[in-house]
This record gives C-alpha cells, structure tokens and sequence, in this order.
C-alpha cells in the first residue's frame, strides 16, 4: 500500500485537487473541534509553498443531496482554514460545480487556496458519478487524496475524479500517509506483543475487526458495553446491562477461536455500574452485575489488568470507549487506557488510536500528543483494522 505522496509531484503553477476531510462538528455557525482542518494543514502547505494551486473539496454532514442547506455549508470551514494558514481561502459559491466556482478556479494565481463548497449538495457525490466528478475536477492538473475519514467510501470525490484526471498524477497527501502507514504498515507486522483494546456499544461493529486481528495480536482487551454479550456467552449475569442476544453465538465462537489461536482475550473482571443510564442515581462497582444494575463502565480492577498488559506491549491500537465516558462516573476507565498507551508510548511502543469515540476521548482530555497516531477517521480506522481494501487508495499512484 505505499503510495506517491504529494511530496513527489512538481505542482509549481498547477491546479492541485485536494480531497480533504472538513466533517468538523458546528454548532450555531462556531466550528467545536478544528483537528481535520489542522491534520491538512501540511498538504495545503506543501502545495502552496511551492506554488501550487490547492482546489479543496469535502462534505459536510448529511444533506439531503437537492442543492444548498444552510446547516451544511462549508463556510464555517474556510473561514477557519483562513485563520489557520494565515491567508484568506476563496470560497466562491454555494455550489461546488457552477460557473462561479469555475471562474474562480481559473482566475487562481500561484500558492493560492481555494475550497469548494459541500459536494454532498449533490447527490451524484454519493453515487460515484463520473460526469459530476468530471466537473467538479475543474481542469486539475493533480488529484491529491488528503480526505482518510471518507477512504472507506467510493464517491465521486475520492474515486471518481481522480480516474477523470487519466494519466495525470494521482497521489495521497500526508495525511492519508500517515494513516495507512500506521493502521495498515503496522499491523502488518507489529511488534510484539501486540495488545488490542476494543470497546463500545455494540459487539457486532467489532467482530470483523475481532476476526482480522485474532491471529496477529498477543492480547484483545474488551471493555464497553460490547463486553457483556461475551460475557452473557460464558453464562455469566450481566444485569441490565446491554446485550445484543443475537450476537451471543458468535461471541461464543469468537472465544473458541481465540484459545485455538492463542491469543488471550481479556474481559472485564469488575464493572461500575448504575440502576439507569445517568451519572446520578445508585452507582456501585461489582465484580458479578447484580439484578437491576447496568454496566456502564470497567471497574478499578479491569483498569490495573488492562493496565499491566499495556504496559507489556510493544504495540497497541485502541478503538472504543471503555465506558460511558460522556458522564464523569463513567470516564474513569477510558481515561485509565488513554494514560496507560500514553505511558507506553514513553517506553518505546507504536501507540495508535482508531478514531471515532476514542479520539475524541482522547482530545476531550488533552492527551492526543502523548500517542504515536490518532487517526481522523472513525469508520474507516475500523475498516482498514478489519483489513478491507479501499478503492480510493488502490486508484493513486504506486511510489
């Protein structure tokens, strides 16, 4: 999977499209967490510093695909790009493929940085159509993929586009280097011993990734609500807690196949539990849930466990929430993992996090720098730990 970076290319007076991942949380037109724009800052810069033109394209949310809606405008983004680089960033229209976005492409001089708006204002974005990614291409002479939290999926900015371009270069941007560097390079051959730490609501999210990583992980840590469907598998009580019963099955398979292999999978020995889904009420820890009690969260003596083991590796990738870390009560255990990677990575272990919930678990405490990777992208963090291939990344060129 390596791949020629934006790096290799000569983009000095060249329309550069780059792919970038601005699905940043807004709330009331106030952008909550900048960290995707900042993750793009080094492509946008590699590009404009040598003087290029750096084209942007992302989505925002989920439109209903009829033309501009004022929630999902990209405006937010580009105001905050601006302030970011230092330097205004063009945002030309409210639709990413009319003539006034056209105009302004053309009318682009050297190291300028522009960014069209939401391409899932259109609904051919999510079809993959080649004849919308033809237009909103406008004329680029590179297609830079920049965008890992949307790798997962083949629309047209990801894939299509970049096979409209034809034999014109094709490349990953840092970003998405990194990314598949880590969650991909790694994995491939992890040091060892090698710990997974999964968490979450559901088992049935986990259980591609469970059977990828099997046969190549010493440990597989599992905490989350997740954890109670395995543990209802060995026919222990589990309260109120959350089961997916139609998943007990495979659990129990999982299991089997863990011992066959191996590899040791660590449940919870001890839970924080709560009589209702809430930080107030009568929260108890048990080492058996009692009846009318709900886990909510990995109790004191998980955390030492989980702990030592982590402690031990010379890997960890971590994708999932111990707990409801929402709710203060609930945060201890997550926490516990995010202190014990980040101890890890000051002894020398890849220390990486998937994504989604756990990153943003991480950011919400302040630790994201104490990691060797957190990755921007949720869902596709996970699909490329369950080993899938990704069209977006095979279409770029082979360094």
């Amino acid at each position: 999977m390596t791949k020629k970076n934006i790096a290799a290319v000569d983009v000095s007076g060249k329309r550069v499209f780059v792919r970038v991942d601005f699905n940043v949380p807004i709330e009331s037109g106030a952008i909550t967490d900048d960290r995707r724009i900042r993750a793009a800052l080094p492509t946008i810069k590699s590009i404009t510093d040598r003087g290029g033109k750096a084209v942007l394209a992302s989505h925002l949310g989920r439109p209903e695909g009829n033309g501009f809606e004022a929630d999902f405008s990209l405006a937010p983004t580009a105001k905050r790009l601006g302030e970011l680089l230092g330097k205004p960033v063009v945002f030309p229209s409210n639709d990413c493929i009319d003539a006034a976005s056209d105009a302004a492409v053309a009318a682009m001089k050297n190291g300028d940085v522009l960014l069209l708006e939401n391409v899932r204002f259109h609904k051919a974005e999510k079809k993959g159509d080649p004849a919308f990614a033809a237009k909103l291409a406008h004329g680029a002479d590179v297609y830079c993929n920049d965008a890992f939290g949307t790798c997962h999926r083949p629309e047209a900015s990801m894939v299509a586009v970049a096979k409209s371009l034809g034999t014109k270069p094709k490349v990953a941007g840092f970003l998405v280097e990194k990314e598949i560097k880590y969650l991909a390079g790694v994995l491939a051959l992890p040091a060892k011993p090698f710990v997974v730490v999964l968490g979450g609501a559901k088992v049935s999210d986990k259980m591609a990734c469970i059977d990828n990583l099997l046969p190549k992980a010493d440990h597989i840590l599992i905490g989350g609500a997740m954890a109670y469907t395995f543990i209802k598998a060995l026919g222990k009580g589990v309260g109120s807690s959350r089961v997916e019963s139609d998943r007990i099955a495979d659990a129990k398979k999982t299991l089997e196949l863990a011992a066959k292999l191996k590899c040791q999978l660590h449940l919870p020995v001890d839970h924080v539990c709560n009589t209702e889904f809430s930080e107030h009420g009568d929260i108890e820890v048990f080492e058996e849930i009692k009846d009318g009690y709900m886990g909510l969260d990995i109790g004191p003596k998980t955390q030492t466990n989980f702990a030592l083991l982590i402690g031990k590796a010379k890997t960890v990738v971590w994708n999932g929430p111990m707990g409801v870390f929402e709710m203060s009560p609930f945060a201890v255990g997550t926490k516990s993992i995010a202190r014990a990677m980040v101890d890890a990575t000051k002894k020398g272990a890849t220390t990486i996090v998937g994504g989604g919930d756990s990153a943003a678990a991480v950011e919400q405490m302040r630790l994201a720098e104490g990691f060797s990777h957190v990755s921007t992208g949720g869902g596709a963090s996970l699909e490329m730990l369950e080993g899938k291939k990704f069209e977006s990344v095979d279409v770029l060129d082979n360094a």
